[in-house]
């Protein structure tokens, strides 16, 4: 059995519904992920109706997916030892995921969460407090993990801190050297902005897999998408990108597919880019074709779009074999 390790920011998903002029009342931007401060968090959370609270995080999430279609899955993340933090770590293995660093005692900042708002449009507005799992580091990660090899994905938005991609290099090294691949999600453009030059040196050195979006890619590479994709395959065997509504493309050993996608009402697209990490890994790592993996991939965020919360509801491995995809 595959086994499949995510790195990444453990943050509780608290989401509701909100119509826009709650948005524009309370000073959210429409469609995007904001960072804020514990105050900020704290009143957000207050002025949420019918909240659901469910671990999250945006690796978490592909993880999850990935333990539902039968991978050995386990997900390292951070998070303090205080209410949340401790429903997290129980929340997911309950799921059957293993979550091998325990909840950390007198950690400096509570953990993690995210209010995440979901418009009449579908549309969801993240407000994001990095709480103890953007702290995660080198230490963090144990030897004993990746003994086994297998493939470890990598959550882009822990890149922002230095902590982070020594976690990253150090993860990426040990999965090597058990015989294993290595992954990364882009995450957000204004990471790529960010740390341009130690993305594209992490993305050549250490990186098998790379998953973006259309954003992410011309923010990486500052150019148009197809010359930004060429870049990135020179550096990197096997590069994906998702383009909102359009083909996904997917670029291996120089060989190029586009795989179309579904047309779904999006009830809530909050999880879509992660369950597609999830289809397309689950193809990725059990030898599967690009042309399969990347159906893989659209099929799961066709599935997780039309429900609330960012994990599949569905069995996604009876839908792949609908699709004649397994």
């Amino acid at each position: 059995m595959t086994k499949v390790i995510g790195i990444g920011n453990a943050i509780v998903d608290v989401i509701a519904r909100a119509e826009d002029t709650f948005l524009e009342h309370m000073g959210i931007e429409k469609g995007i992920m904001q960072l804020i401060d514990r105050p900020r968090a704290e009143l957000l959370y207050a002025a949420m109706e019918n909240r659901v609270e469910t671990p999250g995080g945006s690796v978490a999430n592909t993880i999850a997916g990935l333990g539902k279609l039968g991978l050995e899955a386990a997900f390292i993340g951070k998070v303090k030892a205080d209410a949340l933090g401790r429903g997290y770590a129980e929340g997911m293995q309950a799921d059957g995921i293993a979550f091998p660093n325990p909840p950390v005692e007198g950690a400096d900042a509570p953990t993690s969460r995210s209010m995440i708002f979901v418009s009449p449009d579908g549309e969801r507005s993240m407000n994001t407090y990095l709480g103890a799992g953007a702290d995660l580091g080198a230490g963090d990660v144990a030897e004993a993990a990746f003994s086994d090899g297998g493939f470890v994905f990598l959550e882009g938005y822990l890149f922002d801190k230095d902590e982070g991609k020594t976690a990253f290099r150090r993860a990426a090294q040990l999965m090597h050297d058990a015989g294993g691949q290595a992954g990364i999600t882009l995450s957000d453009p204004f990471c790529t902005d960010r740390h341009r030059a130690d993305f594209q040196q992490l993305i050549a050195g250490e990186m098998d897999v790379t998953i973006g979006n259309e954003a992410e890619w011309t923010t990486l590479y500052e150019t148009d998408l197809d010359t930004a994709l060429d870049k990135a395959a020179s550096a990197c065997r096997t590069v994906v990108c998702t383009r909102s509504g359009d083909a996904v493309l997917v670029i291996q050993d120089g060989k190029r597919v586009e795989i179309p996608v579904e047309t779904v009402v999006p009830v809530d697209a909050t999880g879509a880019g992660d369950q597609f990490a999830a289809g397309f890994l689950y193809g990725y790592t059990t030898g599967r074709d690009m042309e399969t993996s990347g159906r893989m991939g659209v099929a799961a965020a066709a599935e997780v779009i039309g429900h609330v919360g960012p994990r599949p509801e569905t069995d996604m491995g009876v839908r792949f074999k609908e699709l004649g995809l397994l």
